[in-house]
């Protein structure tokens, strides 16, 4: 989305030919594919661990770094290789989208136009706001080193990245939208009109 933000703002004549279909189908192949190559191999090293704690996971999903915890064997060898894997899944895709609004705003100030620059600055707030929620809590949640883990903290980021950005893009985007804006003023001033009678 963000490399589609970023050909939009800054290439506008080069649209057609770098967002053509073949590239949107081989960025969605190959994110599909590093994404589940990650969780293929959590899953396989995951599975045989031998568990001697409780085996009741104080979590709200099976994830590994929960599993992990439950195990009483040395998985330091484990731990750092998915530092790598969680690095090359979250940290590259984080820094593109990053170097992608960065080039956004560095075209939008050479624009003199105040309304054009507003309203692609506008268009892409939304998506880093929703993007910034997700990354931020998933590298708090896999990329903190498993002897400071707390069950907790891990259950309040997986629920942050996991359901406030699915719950707040309808919002988001929907109120970006000015039939729905201008229906919100018209509900909200009744309400509000009512409650002051």
């Amino acid at each position: 989305m963000s490399f589609d933000r970023y050909v939009a703002i800054c290439k506008p004549l080069q649209y057609p030919v770098l967002m053509r279909r073949s590239v949107c189908h081989m960025m969605s192949v190959g994110t599909w594919f590093w994404f589940t190559v990650q969780a293929l191999t959590c899953s396989l090293y995951v599975l045989p661990l031998p568990y001697c704690k409780s085996n009741v996971i104080n979590h709200y999903m099976c994830d590994y770094p929960a599993l992990i915890q439950l195990s009483c064997s040395d998985n330091s060898a484990f731990e750092r290789t998915i530092y790598v894997g969680n690095f090359l899944v979250l940290l590259i895709p984080i820094s593109v989208i990053l170097s992608s609004y960065i080039a956004i705003l560095l075209q939008v100030l050479r624009v003199r136009s105040s309304e054009r620059s507003h309203k692609a600055l506008g268009t892409c707030m939304s998506h880093l706001c929703v993007v910034g929620i997700f990354y931020v809590t998933a590298l708090l949640t896999y990329m903190t080193p498993a002897s400071s883990y707390s069950p907790q903290e891990a259950m309040v980021n997986t629920l942050f990245f996991t359901v406030v950005p699915a719950v707040t893009n309808p919002f988001i985007y929907s109120l970006r939208n000015r039939d729905v804006l201008a229906a919100l003023r018209k509900a909200f001033g009744k309400q509000i009109a009512s409650v002051t009678l």
